[in-house]
């Protein structure tokens, strides 16, 4: 089960695909603005997901895809306003049913079902837990405070992790288009290698060929191979398969790789100038050490990227000069005119001695097995080691690693350095206040107790005096759920709680109670689902209890107005090992379907409520698949049904 909650919207866009050129990109838009929807993130606007699950973790996302924050419930120590006792207690087996986070991003409310057991020393052992529903408010205001600087953090980090995806991709659609390029030249070029051996000769492929540019005549595999197995046509193939798949690489890198390598140089450098405000960006855990490195890392992968472009221009070059060279032969062999361009015979030397069975732009794509590096000539180490000294990558052995490794150590790099935000926000995420609701049966212990539930905040004016024009707005927490029948001595209720999250949001010095309310259905219904509606009032979607074969059902929502409702102040005691909600069953509230603002529904429903406050709708549905959207601010019943 996955609980979700949003701190304010949340503007996510679809990202294009990453690291293809235009020609392979299919249904999607052209990509000459493949970089502008990254350029343009500083529009984005600050917001948190916020989501819960069965094992009791909570994960906390700016924009919905970068993690900030954990905590597992599991772990915190609780305490609540309502005990005068010290002692730490625990939630043991807990499941989260429900999380809403605050508009203003300061408290976190959570519903959850488990066992609360105080660590009272007195008491010693053999002491019994509370098993049931109860409500956690967590004090995330980490998120207000610190808002500017998670905002920056978050959308450099999550433009570089959308641009890393970028060269990700790219790397893997040019390693790809290389290797079936090359595979389709030793497809053909195998051939040689097999007919020398059934002509019983003792010589390699290249031998016979560097005898055929030396001026010696062809010898009969190396004739048989040019005339038959290969001809003109089949060299075109080849030629055209590798100088294509060379075009394809460029354009990939000039287009993708390039551009994403240094725009992530780009963000990461902002991130260690941030870094470099210890007053303001050390607090979430911005590291200046791990920021100087990730820096480097991406310094390192620019530098790879234009020795691939160099080697892949030398390798596509020495192809095309091969492909001449044969060409021209093969027309020769079969007394052919030949108007091709010149070739160059040292290239042709150079190209068989080292690139015909050997592949260095493959090598640059991928990661390298075991212990094998790239070859770095002493002339070249000796001038990095001189670089290093005036201010450049103190690690020394980068060229030995091909791009596809730069980029990983990057990555991990990167992981390094934001994974200490996550860790220090992390740790700021504090229980507030605890409220045990209502008990639940043993038999619920070992899985996710589902209950009816709705959380919301409300804004209230505070004011500093009564002769005062100052004023601060507060939200106050409404949470509003069913109770099981067989949790008290009256049946059919639901419980109201407001107040648990006012303390937090007002002035110094001001206290407002916990407040409670119990409401009693109207007999022969019973309510499915609610939810909280704009300006404090609650929404209940009830059902008919008993339904005959003959008819289709009846059911009603009803709103009532919570500042209505008449709220009991839940008393302090020294423990938490009670129900407080048990202390109002003298005073619930008796509903009327007369006396309440109600709609009628001629159908049986079925939950979920969706409520909509900023569009004053409310969507039930019904038996036969049917889906009635109502307009909750009108009196009269207006209702269209979608099937």
């Amino acid at each position: 089960m996955l609980c979700v909650s949003i701190g304010k919207s949340i503007g996510k866009r679809v990202p294009k695909m990453p690291g293809l050129v235009p020609g392979d990109s299919g249904f999607m838009d052209d990509i000459e603005d493949s970089f502008q929807e990254l350029s343009n993130s500083s529009h984005q606007r600050y917001n948190i997901l916020c989501s819960g699950d069965k094992d009791g973790s909570i994960c906390f996302n700016i924009f919905g895809i970068f993690p900030i924050g954990t905590v597992n419930i599991h772990n915190l120590v609780v305490s609540s306003s309502l005990s005068s006792s010290n002692a730490a207690s625990r939630l043991l087996n807990a499941s989260i049913c429900k999380v809403a986070l605050s508009k203003d991003l300061c408290h976190l409310v959570v519903l959850c079902n488990g066992e609360l057991i105080t660590d009272e020393v007195e008491q010693g052992e053999g002491q019994h837990g509370l098993l049931g529903l109860h409500c956690l408010v967590l004090n995330t205001s980490i998120f207000s405070k610190r808002k500017t600087e998670l905002h920056q953090v978050a959308q450099q980090a999550s433009n570089i992790e959308d641009l890393s995806e970028v060269v990700r991709t790219s790397l893997s659609v040019m390693s790809k288009i290389w290797s079936d390029a090359v595979h389709t030249f030793h497809e053909k070029f195998n051939t040689v290698s097999t007919l020398i051996i059934d002509h019983g000769l003792d010589s390699t492929p290249q031998d016979e060929f560097l005898s055929l540019l030396g001026g010696a005549r062809a010898s009969p595999p190396l004739h048989q191979f040019l005339e038959n197995s290969l001809g003109e046509a089949g060299l075109k193939r080849v030629a055209k398969a590798v100088n294509g798949a060379g075009k394809e690489l460029q354009l990939i890198v000039l287009d993708h790789l390039q551009p994403a390598a240094e725009i992530i140089g780009f963000r990461i450098g902002e991130l260690r100038g941030l870094s470099k405000w210890r007053a303001r960006y050390k607090g979430i855990g911005l590291d200046e050490k791990l920021m100087d490195n990730a820096t480097e890392r991406a310094g390192m992968l620019l530098v790879q990227v234009e020795r691939f472009m160099r080697v892949l221009a030398s390798v596509v070059q020495q192809f095309s000069n091969f492909f001449s060279w044969l060409l021209k032969s093969v027309k020769i062999l079969m007394a052919e005119p030949s108007d091709q361009l010149p070739f160059n015979s040292e290239l042709v030397i150079i190209f068989l001695k080292f690139l015909y069975d050997q592949d260095p732009v493959r090598q640059l794509l991928e990661i390298s097995e075991g212990d094998s590096s790239v070859e770095v000539d002493l002339e070249t180490m000796q001038r990095i080691k001189q670089l290093a000294h005036f201010g450049g990558f103190s690690d020394l052995e980068y060229l030995k690693r091909t791009l596809a490794e730069e980029f990983q150590q990057m990555e991990s790099c990167f992981n390094d350095a934001f994974e200490m935000p996550f860790s220090t926000i992390s740790g700021k995420l504090l229980c507030e206040d605890l409220l045990p609701l209502f008990p639940i049966a043993s038999s619920s212990k070992l899985k996710p107790y589902k209950v009816p539930a709705s959380v919301s905040y409300n804004e209230d004016i505070l004011h500093e005096s009564s002769e005062s024009e100052i004023h601060q707005q507060a939200l106050t927490g409404y949470i509003s759920f069913k109770l099981p029948d067989d949790c008290f001595s009256i049946a059919n209720c639901i419980g109201i709680v407001r107040g648990l999250t006012h303390d937090l949001g007002k002035l110094e010095g001001i206290s407002d109670p916990v407040e409670a309310a119990l409401l009693c259905i109207p007999d022969g219904y019973h309510c499915i689902d609610l939810s909280l509606y704009k300006e404090g009032q609650i929404v209940l979607l009830l059902d008919e209890t008993v339904t005959t074969s003959e008819s289709s059902g009846n059911a009603y929502m009803m709103i009532l107005q919570a500042s209505d409702l008449p709220f009991v102040s839940l008393s302090k005691s020294n423990t938490l090992n009670s129900w407080k909600l048990h202390e109002l069953q003298d005073s619930a509230i008796y509903l009327q379907l007369e006396s309440e603002k109600a709609r009628s529904i001629p159908h049986s429903v079925v939950p979920p409520l969706a409520v909509s406050a900023s569009r004053g709708v409310a969507c039930v549905f019904a038996a036969r698949k049917r889906a009635l959207v109502y307009i909750l601010d009108e009196d009269e019943d207006e209702v269209s049904d979608i099937e």
